[in-house]
C-alpha cells in the first residue's frame, strides 16, 4: 500500500526524519519506536500529508502524494491522536460527526455508528455527553469516530500513552483484534516496545531522525542493527 523511497524532511533546515527505504503492506499494523525526538510523529504527519519531503516521495497505491487529490486521499485516512479531542456533545454525535460531515444518509450513519459503537464496547455510552467519559473511554470513541469512517490507513500518533496500564492494555487488545478482523492498515506510534509487539506485525526503529531497522520485535531484539538502536533497547525497561 505504502511505498516509502529516498525521504527527507527538514524544519528550519535541520533534517528531522530520514527514510532510505521503507514498504508497508495492505493489511499490515506497522508500529513505530524509538526515543523523544525521533522523528516517529514527524512520519506520521507525512504520511497523512501535513508535511511534505525536501526530498525523495511516498507513494500510495503506487502514486506519490503529491500528485492526489488533497480531498480524496484526505477520505481515505484517519488519524488518532494522544488526546482524544471529542466534540461538547453525545458520544453518538461524536462518532458521526466525520459521515455527517460527508453527507452520508442519516440512516447510513445511525447503521455505522453504532456498528462502531458496539465494536469499541461504547455503545451503552451512547448518549453520555464527551466531558461526562474516563479517559479510555473517550480513547474508544475517539477510535470508533476514526473506524467508522473506514479509512484505508489509520494512523495513531501515542493513542494510549495518557490512560493508566490496565485501560491501555485492555484497549490495545480489543484495537488489535479489531484491525486483524477487519483488515485495516496502521501506523501505530508508541514509546513502548511491549506494546508495538503486541499490535503490529513489524516495528520500525527510528533513532535520531533515521530508520534505522525494521522486523519483528524478536528480531529487532535479538539482532540489533547497529549501537544506536542496541542503545534504544537497552534504555527501555525489562
Amino acid at each position: 500500500m505504502i511505498q516509502i523511497r529516498d525521504l527527507l524532511i527538514e524544519r528550519n533546515g535541520l533534517k528531522v526524519l530520514q527514510v532510505d527505504s521503507l514498504d508497508i503492506q495492505r493489511g499490515e499494523t506497522l508500529a513505530v519506536v524509538g526515543p523523544n525526538g525521533a522523528g516517529k510523529s514527524t512520519l506520521l504527519l507525512a504520511l497523512a500529508r501535513l508535511l511534505h519531503p525536501s526530498q525523495g516521495e511516498i507513494l500510495y497505491n503506487g502514486t506519490s502524494l503529491r500528485d492526489w487529490e488533497e480531498l480524496e486521499y484526505r477520505r481515505k485516512i484517519s488519524f488518532v491522536f494522544q488526546a482524544p479531542l471529542l466534540m461538547d456533545m453525545t458520544v453518538e454525535q461524536n462518532v458521526g460527526l466525520g459521515l455527517k460531515f460527508r453527507g452520508l444518509p442519516k440512516e447510513e450513519i445511525s447503521l455505522r455508528v453504532s456498528k462502531w459503537m458496539k465494536q469499541l464496547g461504547v455503545e451503552a455510552l451512547s448518549k453520555r455527553r464527551a466531558g461526562q467519559l474516563s479517559g479510555g473511554e473517550a480513547q474508544r470513541v475517539s477510535l470508533a469516530r476514526a473506524l467508522v469512517l473506514e479509512p484505508e490507513l489509520l494512523l495513531l500518533d501515542e493513542s494510549f500513552s495518557a490512560l493508566d496500564p490496565p485501560t491501555r492494555a485492555k484497549l490495545i487488545d480489543d484495537l488489535s483484534t479489531l484491525l486483524k478482523a477487519h483488515q485495516r492498515t496502521a501506523v501505530f506510534v508508541t514509546h513502548n516496545l511491549n506494546e508495538a509487539a503486541t499490535l503490529s506485525h513489524r516495528i520500525a526503529v527510528l533513532v535520531g531522525g533515521v530508520l534505522r531497522q525494521v522486523g519483528t520485535a524478536g528480531q529487532i531484539k535479538a539482532n540489533p542493527a547497529d549501537e544506536t538502536v542496541a542503545a534504544f533497547l537497552h534504555e527501555l525497561p525489562q
